[in-house]
């Protein structure tokens, strides 16, 4: 019963595959190979005619029970092949030692088909060793200071029974030196241990103080000459520190062929991500080496601290296996970013560091016994599956790790690779123990073309009166094959850019979900344009052959950028509300501690017209007592600009009475430096007042001698025109 139902199956299976090459009634070669990877097409003069061609696309045991000859027939195999494969270990020629084997691939695949290779990863014996001590310098690490004077020397005795190529570095880490970080006090600044009745540095980022050196005594001597500093908050910069320490090599001395390990000491959190916008810090780290002339991090206030994310990215491209090794109050938080980063490990460090050493030569011999593949570079659409069989002999299917290994022990990793479709060129990645340079580097291609795609054999005798062009078996309209150069962009693109089909010397583009293909070499389409926030050109646009062309209002790559300026016209009709610039239809507040929409909410700012009035009036009344009026426009700083050079676009009108009750007018721009006031008059008691600066109820005219010391048109600066209502 179980082999007549096993039976049933396989003929099931094998209908549903003849099933999937026959039945899509395909003309072409390549049509048909793309269809399934148990699909063959047969060459073969005079297999059949042009109206049933499409038989030529079945599976290769009906094409050959068909009658094909088998050298007649289309069906590439997908292969896996080594083009570099020097031995584990060992020095070949100019080449040194290497870890993994194979070091190169070529892997050509039809889509749904699968291929398996080995890879091998053996640890080489005394292999370079660089560690590099990152240590955080805040004031509850003075004892682990003092605990670690001797470290270089006993480490490196340590560690020459390990490995006799180790090198050791060192930097420090506090807090970013702003507020709230830090207190900002001149007494706090200089000495932000000044509080607790001691004196320690001033409070810094990071800092790289020892490059990597076989030298113990100067690695001593570093260690002896360092002193803490201070920061209010509890958390740390340290991820600043291990992106700078990960990403500057040339600086730190990161060997080539070394095993990297960076040991990152504190007893606190760190701050990662947005944590500085409480600093006012907003620009994303860029992820870039900053160490300035004197080895500090000189983005240290003006980037924002990385990100899980970035720090792991760059971790992983610079092959640095981090060793948390905080106390037993961090212990959790540390486990957690672990988890996360490949290679990291987690030791408790003890409150004065004492157990530094063994904590270090314990993580070290953790990392050298574990071996764990990584996979790197443009994986999209692959489908992937490891088996890892371990020294002992353990199969460990969907693994890509094995434990307890020995260095000289071999480590064997079972590689699939599927790929579901076509791919245009080809695909690079490259496999890697984590933690280490040497890798397997792949090239992938997909085998979706026949080699009968070469120029097909114009006018042959083989087609009726040599009236068309032999190609793949078939003939074609000779029109076409003559023609077939008007297909071509040029003489190194696709026939119709790969996205059409050439009949006759004209292009046929193919449909596509995603919208429309045209152009006379269907190179154009109207869909492969950027994006902002999921919409095609913002939304604000039309997507023409790769490029957006924004509608009336909007401008910029994306079409996101708005040209309007409505959305930063105040109330008053103030741009920005004379706090600001208005950019792609938002304000940009320039003026400090404005902000809102249209920069109108200013704490610091006061109300503009109030804190100009007392200067405006001196200038307008006591013009003569320069020594006054600079006193009375000091505080605030309130500057007087004589000319009619000024941007009327950012400004604000004030009209204001004084105590005497003439009226007096000015205009108020705001600006980084303090306030400027320009086109000072002093009105007469009979001139329209339909509102005052604040937008109070109107003030009717009322005609009435001006009292002493009104006098109409008086003022400083060019003379407004007449008629206009403020």
């Amino acid at each position: 019963m179980g082999l007549i139902l096993l039976s049933l199956l396989l003929r099931y299976w094998i209908t549903t595959v003849e099933g999937s090459c026959s039945a899509a009634s395909t003309v072409t070669c390549d049509d048909c190979l793309q269809l399934s990877f148990h699909c063959a097409w047969c060459t073969q003069e005079n297999f059949t005619d042009w109206l049933s061609v499409s038989e030529r696309c079945d599976t290769l045991d009906i094409l050959l029970e068909k009658g094909c000859a088998r050298d007649q027939l289309e069906f590439p195999v997908s292969e896996g092949q080594i083009l570099q494969d020097r031995p584990l270990g060992k020095k070949t020629g100019n080449a040194n030692s290497t870890q993994i084997s194979p070091q190169k691939m070529a892997l050509k695949l039809r889509p749904g088909s699968q291929v398996t290779f080995q890879v091998k990863i053996q640890h080489t014996e005394d292999y370079p060793v660089d560690i590099y001590y990152l240590m955080d310098l805040s004031g509850s690490m003075i004892d682990d200071l003092a605990m670690i004077k001797d470290l270089g020397s006993s480490l490196s005795k340590e560690m020459a029974e390990l490995t006799s190529k180790f090198r050791m570095g060192f930097g420090s880490f506090v807090e970013k030196p702003v507020l709230p970080f830090i207190k900002i006090t001149k007494e706090e600044l200089a000495n932000p241990c000044n509080s607790v009745a001691t004196t320690c540095l001033p409070t810094f980022g990071y800092k790289h103080v020892l490059s990597l050196t076989s030298s113990t005594d100067k690695f001593n001597e570093i260690i002896a000459k360092q002193r803490v500093s201070a920061n209010v908050d509890r958390p740390e910069c340290g991820f600043d520190a291990v992106m700078q320490a990960a990403v500057c090599g040339d600086k730190i001395g990161w060997r080539k062929d070394s095993m990297r390990l960076l040991v990152f000491v504190s007893d606190a959190d760190s701050h990662f991500g947005m944590d500085s916008k409480m600093a006012g810090i907003v620009i994303p780290n860029d992820g870039q080496c900053h160490l300035d002339g004197n080895n500090e991090y000189s983005m240290s206030t003006v980037q924002e601290y990385p990100t899980l994310g970035q720090l792991i990215d760059k971790v992983v491209e610079n092959n640095i296996l981090l060793i948390f090794a905080v106390t037993e109050s961090q212990k959790h938080n540390y486990k957690n970013y672990a988890n996360l980063i490949p290679g990291a490990t987690v030791g408790v460090l003890a409150a004065d560091s004492r157990n530094i050493l063994e904590l270090i030569v314990t993580a070290y011999k953790e990392l050298r016994s574990e071996i764990e593949l990584e996979v790197l570079g443009d994986t999209e659409e692959l489908q992937m599956s490891f088996t890892a069989i371990c020294p002992n002999g353990t199969v460990l299917p969907d693994q890509k790790h094995c434990s307890n290994v020995k260095p000289g022990e071999t480590v064997v990793f079972n590689v699939s690779v599927e790929l579901p479709g076509c791919v245009s060129g080809s695909r690079h990645f490259s496999l890697k123990p984590v933690g280490l340079q040497d890798s397997l580097e792949v090239e992938l291609t997909s085998l979706c073309s026949c080699d009968c795609r070469r120029p097909p054999e114009a006018n042959g005798s083989r087609c009726a009166e040599g009236q068309g062009a032999f190609r793949c078996g078939v003939c074609v309209c000779n029109e076409e094959s003559a023609s077939l150069s008007n297909c071509l962009a040029n003489n190194e693109s696709e026939i119709c850019s790969g996205q059409g089909q050439c009949h006759c010397g004209q292009c046929t583009c193919h449909k596509s979900s995603f919208g429309r293909i045209y152009g006379p070499y269907c190179e154009c389409d109207n869909y492969s344009c950027v994006r902002f926030r999921g919409e095609l050109c913002g939304g604000h646009g039309v997507c023409d052959c790769g490029e957006c062309h924004c509608e009336s209002g909007w401008t910029g790559e994306y079409c996101n950028c708005s040209t309007g300026t409505e959305a930063c016209t105040s109330e008053e009709g103030a741009l920005c509300s004379g706090r600001g610039r208005c950019e792609c239809g938002h304000c940009v507040c320039s003026v400090p501690g404005a902000s809102g929409d249209r920069c109108e909410k200013c704490p610091t700012c006061g109300d503009a017209c109030s804190a100009a009035r007392t200067c405006v009036e001196c200038h307008l009344q006591d013009k003569d007592d320069a020594e006054l009026c600079d006193q009375k426009c000091s505080v605030p700083k309130i500057s007087i600009n004589m000319t009619a050079d000024y941007d009327k676009s950012t400004s604000m009108q004030c009209k204001l009475m004084m105590a005497n009750e003439c009226w007096i007018s000015f205009g108020v721009v705001g600006g980084e430096t303090g306030t400027t006031a320009y086109d000072l008059q002093m009105l007469p008691r009979t001139a329209q007042h339909p509102h005052d600066y604040s937008g109070r109820l109107p003030f009717h005219r009322v005609h009435r001698p001006d009292p002493a010391g009104c006098v109409e048109g008086a003022g400083v600066g060019p003379r407004p025109q007449r008629g206009g209502q403020v």
